[in-house]
């Protein structure tokens, strides 16, 4: 980038009177606590582990209620340190309320590091720098704009003038107590995420995990926030919060968790033993060899695949398939090498199925588009695909809990899954950075296999078929349940007429690598 860009951008800022960072401020690095094995919910875990030396703990979390409980119940319960980084951290009830448990953490001299990606969570910078002015809480930015504030335009004028960088993203999730527990999915905080509302919520998968492999976990953790791309949030916004600021916060946060206790969902929340069950080391726990597969800091396209571990895994375990292939992804976007991977495949007798979002069911109906331009090759040589219907309402905790599938799950062989914050498309091939896990483990792969069958009946899913079987020149057909009886629709189910112009029109425009 030309040294006119950034002296532009600068000019800029100081015009609109929005903040500039100063990308040279000094930055202490830290790393994880190193001794886990001395906190409570260390002990807990490893009594639990003594028996299976060299293996982790797991346990799926798929309702939003479970997810949301483990955070704020392993905020409540660590003694040293607290680390969270997430793409994004919202401005709603959950995500406030699980920041209010990391600043009693600090309250309680519990170390607290938030790492955050600017695109996804500058809408709560303010709540975020607030905290920071806190002596416990530290809080960096990943990767952020030099623009900052009220002034949105000249964000759009940096991207355009400095895209490479900016396209990088910082997409992982995390969540770490004592470097003894880790919570690692699709999640990110927020009411859509934690099944709060009665529609609109993401169906969504976490993986929380015990034992050394979390050590493996806060590695990940460290490397960002040591990395130059983590700005401290002080100086994206130009200075750090006044102390009245954090005391007023402090009330605001109290008052709006006193306000929590009296929903229904807190009610529902506290009739549950998960969270007794959870701080006292007695959760019911699948021990597995593991292993954490997380991208580099700096990660680009350019990087081989060797540098790209989830990448390498990814492709290496689909390809290992014998029996069956299962891919859970909100953003399916498999490209030419993925196509050709999925086919062949097939036609070795593999069964390959896969579920994604309808266009009526995405958030995101330009990424639709990405999609849709593979579904005849993918059905003519033998993949199967499921579309999620909008507005499911189940009343079991089954993966297709909600109106948009946010999950992102391999599941191969039913007996090794992987787990993380990557999408199948290459925005998460590319650009995005990730983290995830790979384990091995025929219990828990055929425990996400069985919410997998679930998900894909045709009364919670549309099932995409070929008219003429096997042409790839064919119409396409959804089948589905509608009133109790089977029906085949010759478009895209439930879409709006604004959806389908969007994946349409626009979509046809727009770079697949960029979706």
């Amino acid at each position: 980038m030309s040294w006119r860009i950034p002296l532009m951008l600068v000019f800029f800022c100081i015009a609109a009177g929005c903040s500039c960072l100063n990308p040279e401020l000094p930055r202490v690095p830290s790393f994880a606590f190193d001794r886990p094995e001395e906190t409570t919910l260390g002990i807990h875990y490893a009594a639990h582990l003594a028996a299976s030396p060299g293996l982790a703990g797991f346990r799926t979390l798929v309702s939003g209620e479970e997810a949301f409980i483990v955070r704020a119940a392993t905020a409540e319960a660590a003694q040293k340190s607290l680390d969270l980084q997430y793409f994004i951290v919202s401005n709603d009830a959950t995500a406030t309320l699980l920041l209010y448990r990391a600043l009693q953490a600090a309250e309680r001299d519990v170390r607290v590091r938030i790492l955050v990606d600017d695109v996804g969570s500058s809408d709560n910078y303010n709540l975020l720098s607030t905290l920071d002015a806190h002596p416990g809480i530290e809080v960096r930015s990943y990767n952020p704009f030099f623009s900052q504030g009220f002034w949105g335009g000249f964000r759009v004028l940096e991207y355009l003038g400095d895209s490479s960088r900016l396209n990088r993203r910082m997409h992982n999730k995390l969540w770490i107590a004592d470097n003894a527990v880790a919570v690692i999915g699709g999640r990110n905080l927020g009411d859509a995420y934690f099944a709060v509302n009665r529609s609109n919520n993401f169906a969504d998968l976490d993986i929380l995990m015990t034992g050394p492999l979390v050590r493996d976990v806060s590695r990940s953790f460290d490397a960002y926030w040591n990395n130059a791309t983590a700005i401290p949030i002080k100086t994206v916004l130009s200075g750090p919060a006044e102390p009245d600021q954090l005391a007023a916060i402090k009330e605001q946060l109290k008052s709006r968790a006193e306000k929590f206790r009296d929903t229904h969902y807190a009610n529902a929340l506290r009739e549950t033993d998960f969270r007794h069950l959870l701080r006292n080391g007695q959760l019911a726990l699948v021990t597995a060899p593991a292993v954490v597969l997380n991208d580099l800091p700096e990660k680009n396209f350019l990087l081989q695949e060797k540098h790209q571990p989830i990448v390498a895994a990814l492709r290496s375990t689909i390809r290992g398939a014998q029996r069956e292939a299962v891919l859970i992804s909100p953003y399916f976007i498999p490209g030419e090498h993925g196509v050709a991977g999925l086919c062949s495949l097939a036609k070795k007798g593999v069964r390959v199925r896969i579920l994604t979002n309808s266009l009526a069911s995405t958030d995101i109906p330009l990424v639709h588009a990405g999609y849709a331009r593979y579904r005849p090759r993918l059905l003519a040589c033998g993949v199967e695909l499921h579309e999620l219907r909008p507005g499911v309402k189940l009343a079991r905790k089954r993966l297709s809990l909600g109106t948009t599938l946010h999950a992102k799950v391999v599941i191969v062989d039913r007996s090794t899954l992987i787990v993380g914050s990557m999408n199948l498309d290459p925005r998460s091939r590319m650009l995005n950075t990730e983290v995830a896990v790979r384990i091995e483990s025929p219990v828990l792969a055929e425990e996400l296999a069985a919410h997998f069958d679930e998900a894909v009946a045709i009364d919670q899913s549309y099932r995409v078929e070929l008219v003429e079987s096997g042409n790839v020149l064919s119409d396409l057909v959804w089948v589905g349940e509608e009133n109790s009886s089977l029906v085949r629709l010759d478009s895209e189910p439930k879409a709006s007429v604004w959806r389908h112009l969007v994946s349409g029109l626009f979509g046809s425009m727009f770079p697949e690598e960029l979706m």
